[in-house]
């Protein structure tokens, strides 16, 4: 797509993006100011009423979803899909959208959620839940505007009632048998899985993550303790996080559930081999030591084996050959194990994770698992430093995302009689990140009798998104905008000292996490007006992962309005060799003279010294220069305002000005210096050019030098030296041996006695043995010269005789060759049929005839 044509241009008054009529009963102004979060529509945005349920953007919104080249946006009640193919390529076409009708869903659509083969979209509104089926592929074009879709509504007595707990996240399992297992979690804590193919109504399995409170007993729990707000899967290659439920309360404590397994999952057989492998590595360990401690995880682990065979046992006869093929295979939850899985948490958080100054310590919102697996056919090459490495992502209210390091993945637990409740698991603290959002709004003055800007996050609602291309890259929506989150040099900063596998490992991991790599925070979209002292919160982010559509990122915002960035494929640095000689740092000085004592009979003769070039390490541009495809400050999405009123200059304004000025003057002197930086490395780069230049100018000189005429006769001289050297050196190899070993070994006698019998074999006894290879080689030789010139004689004669036959058939045509043909085929019966009257008629007078003559 040329830059001039981008998606802004193709999407911005695309009809996807406008309100239906039974929505527009006011003024499009009234609405929008609805729509947007300020002081004034802030009890909106936080008070939770489900008998009245308006659009208002409140708590987690995400109605935009891709499909392929399909874009799928969800307005009010109504689903509508557009094909973003047939918009680039045929730009000159109208502009049209079809809407998905679903009679039966009536409630305001707050979140989608697409499945993984792209055949079902789950849909979720305040308490209600709801899955479409969506049409295939190309259908939409030829329908005219809308689009009969079978749809059906979910767990209708637990998510259908007035009083049923709101949804916190809908989200489908990847593990799920045809991608057909919904999990929805709702704010009592209550994890529901619902198989689509089996049954709609009643939940396959349930997972509680806040317990029951007890009657007539007191409790000193918060209320935010006890109200779930997002939800996330587990991932790694051969422990138990695949098969772990990680949950974010609103106080922002995590809890995990392990093991859960969908009721009818597919499973790959590889996972369930290294899951097998890691439990049998335990259960070794642990049988070295012997301790109290030792018999409690003895059980434990007696328990994750029983666990595991019955998943084993479930495999097909083939999966369990050696070298083992991956695929997936069916399985379901073993019931071998009566107990439940334990609710394992709040994990430790250490060290302590800092609050943001200004902020009490904001709700937690959503919580995000990230994994970096290298690709299955990299094999065993470097590189899989960090492919047993999680981090989780934790995002507030106030804009704090926290990162943590899973050092100590969960493992299996049950709710056995035995099973200690005081240990708690534990996360590493790696760094708290700051959005900014408290500084911008601390920026803009109140209004007298309004309050403090700093309330209105109190609607705000940060949701992750994780790039579907590149996994180190996190992406963060909110009320006032987004935010990209870059965590690969964290990764690499890790990855450098996982790589020492030596005596100083632990120092290099101390010192690399003393360097305090940080996360990559860039801002793309700012939604907040200081003017207005209102934002339209973000309700839809999507990345396309289609080979059709170019690598860019959409966002939408609450009044409906596109913003398209594209986005840069990035190239993924290249890997460090490997190291010849590790050993701690002290011994770098002595390396030298180690290296020669190792290679003391390869030194180099005297001459010149080696070539030293002034490039000692390559170039690596400023990251000003490195362009990702965003905008280098993020791009002012103000709310869309009537055309007559006047833009009113305050000391708020001002303040912004000079602060988007001062960013601007920042990047533009990072830009002179980056510019300086590259001008003095080419100036380098050509001075290194022009010294390599001369140095070749001097070989060929050299090379010319030796080729002359007294080097060619020197050369001779010197390798008639070496050859005369060289048989010295046998000679004395030779009486060295006869010194050494004067009679032949038992090895050697027998290698001579069948070097012996191959000669006699191939030789013969004497003269005249006519069994030896020899003599009947020459046997063969001299039949092959008797035979061969009767043969060419015949060879000879049978080509004349195929050349004359060709000469008379030359002139017939094939029609006469035919006719030809068949006469003579005519006569030849009836000569033979006279032969046979000869015949008779001789035998009747007893006759002998003589024999018929040969054709010829």
């Amino acid at each position: 797509m040329d830059a001039d044509d981008d998606w802004n241009k193709l999407l911005n008054d695309h009809p996807i993006f406008r309100f239906p009529k039974s929505i527009t009963g006011a003024s499009q102004d009234t609405l929008k100011s609805q729509l947007e979060l300020s002081t004034t529509t802030l009890p909106k945005f936080t008070e939770f009423d489900s008998q009245n349920d308006d659009p208002t953007p409140s708590g987690r919104r995400q109605t935009m979803a891709l499909k392929d080249a399909e874009l799928i946006v969800a307005v009010g009640k109504e689903l509508r899909i557009t094909c973003l193919g047939d918009l680039k390529l045929g730009r000159s076409t109208r502009k049209s959208y079809k809407v998905l009708h679903t009679p039966y869903l009536d409630f305001d659509i707050h979140q989608i959620a697409l499945n993984p083969n792209g055949k079902l979209l789950a849909i979720a509104g305040t308490s209600q839940v709801a899955v479409v089926v969506l049409p295939r592929a190309g259908y939409s074009r030829l329908v005219a505007d809308s689009i009969e879709c079978k749809s059906v509504q979910v767990g209708q007595f637990y998510h259908g009632a007035q009083d049923s707990a709101p949804v916190a996240k809908i989200d489908w399992h990847p593990w799920g048998e045809a991608g057909s297992t919904l999990l929805v979690m709702t704010t009592d804590g209550k994890l529901r899985e619902y198989d689509i193919s089996v049954d709609i109504e009643e939940p396959q399995q349930i997972l509680s993550f806040v317990p029951e409170r007890k009657s007539g007993a007191f409790g000193a729990e918060d209320e935010s303790e006890r109200e779930v707000t997002s939800f996330t899967l587990g991932k790694g290659r051969a422990d138990w996080g695949p098969l772990t439920v990680y949950a974010l309360m609103r106080s922002g404590d995590i809890y995990s559930i392990c093991p859960y397994l969908p009721q009818n999952a597919s499973v790959p057989t590889s996972y369930v081999h290294s899951l097998e492998c890691f439990i049998s590595a335990k259960q070794e360990f642990l049988a070295q030591g012997s301790s109290s401690a030792s018999n409690q995880l003895s059980t434990l682990y007696d328990y994750q084996r029983k666990y595991v065979n019955a998943l084993i046992k479930q495999l097909p006869t083939g999966s369990l050959a050696f070298p083992p093929t991956t695929r997936s295979v069916p399985l379901h939850p073993p019931k071998s194990i009566s107990y439940p899985a334990l609710r394992q948490g709040p994990f430790l958080l250490q060290p302590v994770p800092r609050i943001l100054e200004g902020s009490d310590g904001g709700d937690g919102t959503d919580i995000v698992y990230l994994s970096f697996d290298p690709d299955e056919e990299d094999g065993d090459d470097e590189g899989q430093e960090t492919d047993h490495l999680g981090v989780i992502m934790v995002a507030y209210k106030d804009g704090k995302v926290d990162m943590f390091l899973d050092v100590e993945k969960v493992e299996a637990r049950w709710e056995t009689k035995y099973t200690r409740n005081n240990e708690l698991p534990m996360l590493a603290v790696y760094e708290c990140i700051d959005l900014g959002l408290i500084s911008s709004l601390k920026q803009v003055t109140a209004q007298p009798n309004d309050p403090p800007m700093l309330e209105l996050l109190r609607g705000n609602h940060p949701i992750f998104l994780v790039d579907p291309i590149h996994p180190d890259v996190v992406y963060v929506h909110h009320a006032f905008g987004v935010h990209s989150l870059n965590v690969s040099p964290v990764l690499e900063n890790l990855a450098q000292a996982l790589r020492i596998d030596d005596d100083a490992a632990d120092k290099s991991l101390q010192a690399t996490l003393e360097q305090c790599a940080q996360t990559t925070v860039r801002p793309i979209l700012t939604t907040f007006s200081v003017e207005r002292r209102g934002s339209n919160p973000i309700v839809g982010l999507s990345v396309p992962n289609d080979v059709y559509l170019t690598y860019s990122i959409f966002i939408l915002t609450s009044t409906l309005r596109i913003h398209v960035f594209p986005l840069n494929l990035q190239v993924e640095p290249e890997k460090p060799p490997p190291k010849l000689i590790t050993g701690p740092p002290e011994s770098s000085v002595s390396s030298t003279s180690l290296l020669k004592e190792k290679n003391a009979w390869l030194e180099p003769a005297e001459g010149p010294s080696a070539f030293v070039s002034l490039l000692s390490d390559p170039y690596t541009p400023p990251p000003v220069l490195q362009s990702s495809g965003l905008p280098p400050l993020p791009k002012l999405s103000l709310p869309s305002t009537s055309s007559s009123k006047e833009f009113m200059l305050t000391p708020d304004t001002l303040r912004y000005i000079g602060r988007i000025h001062e960013q601007v003057t920042g990047q533009i002197h990072e830009i002179y210096v980056a510019q300086r930086a590259a001008e003095n490395r080419v100036k380098l780069q050509q001075e290194e050019l022009n010294r390599q230049v001369a140095k070749c100018r001097e070989m060929e000189q050299s090379l010319a030098r030796l080729k002359q005429a007294t080097t060619a006769s020197r050369l001779e001289k010197a390798t008639e030296a070496q050859k005369g050297l060289m048989k010295r050196l046998d000679r004395l190899l030779q009486s060295l041996m006869a010194k050494a070993s004067p009679e032949l070994s038992e090895h050697e006698t027998k290698w001579f006695e069948e070097l012996k019998r191959m000669k006699e074999e191939i030789l013969g006894q004497g003269k005249y043995d006519e069994g030896s290879l020899m003599a009947r080689v020459k046997l063969l030789e001299r039949e092959y010269a008797r035979v061969m010139p009767p043969l060419k004689a015949l060879l000879e004669k049978e080509k004349a005789k195929t050349e004359k036959h060709t000469e008379a058939n030359r002139s017939l045509g094939f029609s006469q060759a035919f006719e030809y043909g068949k006469r003579s085929n005519e006569d030849a019966k009836r000569i033979s049929k006279i032969e046979d009257d000869l015949v008779r008629l001789a035998a009747k007078l007893d006759i002998s005839l003589p024999r018929a003559p040969i054709n010829q």
